[in-house]
């Protein structure tokens, strides 16, 4: 389990909440010691993965209320796949904090997005970032915290307009 299994796992919890509508329940089916485990164990030892920590960060969309987000971002291509390099979703959680997931899913290239926060009264946004050097990073039980999340300073606030440079494969969640 990767920064790539994360980064897939973002972008589905974008897609999910987008179709919040339509789609009333998900989970992940797996959990402990198979594909895209949140966890790994080995007798009374357990280490968190990369998809773990995805979903810690998204933990606040739960009984929260979608909000419409429209991020603009360029496309990024392999081979013959093209898609956004940046999926956002966001919501007014339980704690009338708005969240918003962002994931730049481009491995070579930061990106920055601004956003237009209409209806979204914010003084101040604060977040954590789970991003490592390589694609193929992970947690092990040698080295347990090799990715994490961590603080992340990379947005600003000004005017109903929040503007965030994503390094290149990250996600992040932002409170706004």
């Amino acid at each position: 389990n990767t920064l790539r299994d994360a980064l897939v796992t973002a972008i589905n919890l974008n897609i999910f909440a987008k179709h919040a509508d339509r789609v009333k329940m998900t989970a992940i089916a797996q959990m402990v010691n198979v594909l895209q485990a949140m966890l790994l164990t080995d007798g009374a030892k357990m280490v968190k993965t990369p998809t773990y920590w995805v979903f810690d960060l998204y933990k606040d969309y739960q009984d929260g209320i979608v909000l419409p987000v429209d991020v603009q971002s360029r496309w990024y291509s392999k081979n013959q796949w093209v898609l956004k390099a940046v999926s956002a979703s966001a919501v007014r959680g339980a704690d009338g904090v708005v969240h918003m997931g962002l994931t730049n899913v481009d491995p070579n290239r930061p990106a920055t997005v601004t956003v237009q926060l209409d209806g979204v009264a914010g003084g101040a946004v604060t977040g954590r970032i789970l991003t490592a050097a390589t694609m193929d990073a992970h947690n092990t039980f040698d080295a347990p915290n090799a990715v994490v999340p961590t603080a992340f300073a990379g947005a600003t606030l000004a005017g109903g307009r929040l503007q965030v440079t994503l390094p290149a494969k990250s996600v992040v969640m932002l409170d706004i």
